[in-house]
């Protein structure tokens, strides 16, 4: 779906590129995430994959045809969200989606019907300046679904949403991807990497560092430990045992025939813990 080779951006005006010559794969039906903190090179990768940023150097392919060969019909494939949402603040949230909706020349949803998967319906006639941060991202995305794209480009898209709003989207996203819609997702959310990404890159001043699924990458790094904390509520103790062997690790059967056991858990690792691993930073 998206093949990138050798892709670097350089802002006019400043001397170092903002995206170092990278390469990367997405293949169709996927979540692709571009993880990283900000200032990394996220949005500007995906302002050139959309066509915002056209100065860029590298080879790019999406649907199999070089990027800048493309004209508008590029804009009815795909669907776009940014992390700040831009609507027409005096308009409704139907005035909205119905003006959008013209500026496509194929079959697109119903902007009631999307207004109610993002859990908007009752606020489909209220001005869009009413609305909070939240309540415009999910706008945002529903707006980003009006022509039925097959590949969705997401900056940051559970940014500013409460805990039920962030479940709802990312609900969406993986309901998109089920329905055969491929999505390069950014953000420096680990959890909404972790939960919905096929696969992640890792990415830190403009450089790829690492590319797999996240799982992969868990077990990779992470340790193979189990800990037991046993003993009274008064005096617990810990104690860290070796995953392979652990059935026949004299320790741990002590432990399990003699003692309260009050919390027993493997050590995986987090994919935020990977990411400091591989790069060095932290993402924030």
């Amino acid at each position: 779906m998206i093949d990138a080779e050798g892709l670097t951006y350089t802002y006019p005006g400043a001397e170092d590129p903002a995206v170092r010559s990278i390469d990367f794969k997405v293949e169709r039906g996927e979540i692709f995430g571009f993880l990283g903190p900000n200032g990394a090179g996220k949005s500007t990768a995906q302002k050139v994959l959309i066509g915002l940023l056209r100065e860029y150097t590298g080879r790019v392919r999406i649907f199999e045809r070089d990027l800048r060969s493309w004209g508008n019909s590029y804009y009815e494939r795909i669907g776009v969200t940014f992390e700040v949402p831009n609507h027409y603040l005096k308009l409704t949230a139907l005035e909205n989606l119905r003006y959008f909706r013209t500026l496509y020349a194929g079959e697109t949803e119903a902007p009631g019907r999307l207004l109610e998967q993002v859990g908007l319906d009752e606020d489909g006639d209220r001005r869009v300046g009413e609305f909070s941060r939240g309540m415009r991202g999910r706008l945002n995305f529903a707006r980003a679904l009006l022509n039925r794209p097959e590949l969705l480009f997401l900056d940051e898209p559970t940014a500013g949403l409460d805990p039920v709003g962030s479940l709802r989207i990312r609900d969406l996203i993986l309901e998109r991807r089920e329905a055969g819609a491929t999505v390069f997702l950014t953000t420096h959310d680990m959890a909404v990497a972790d939960e919905l990404c096929d696969r992640v890159a890792f990415i830190v001043d403009g450089d790829i560092r690492l590319v797999d699924a996240p799982q992969r990458m868990k077990l990779q790094y992470g340790e193979r430990m189990l800990r037991v904390e046993y003993g009274s509520d008064a005096g617990l103790q810990q104690a860290e045992f070796p995953l392979d062997g652990l059935a026949d690790h004299a320790g741990f059967q002590d432990i399990l025939r003699s003692a309260y056991i009050q919390t027993m858990h493997s050590q995986e690792t987090t994919l935020e813990d990977v990411f400091v691993q591989v790069t060095g930073r932290a993402l924030t």
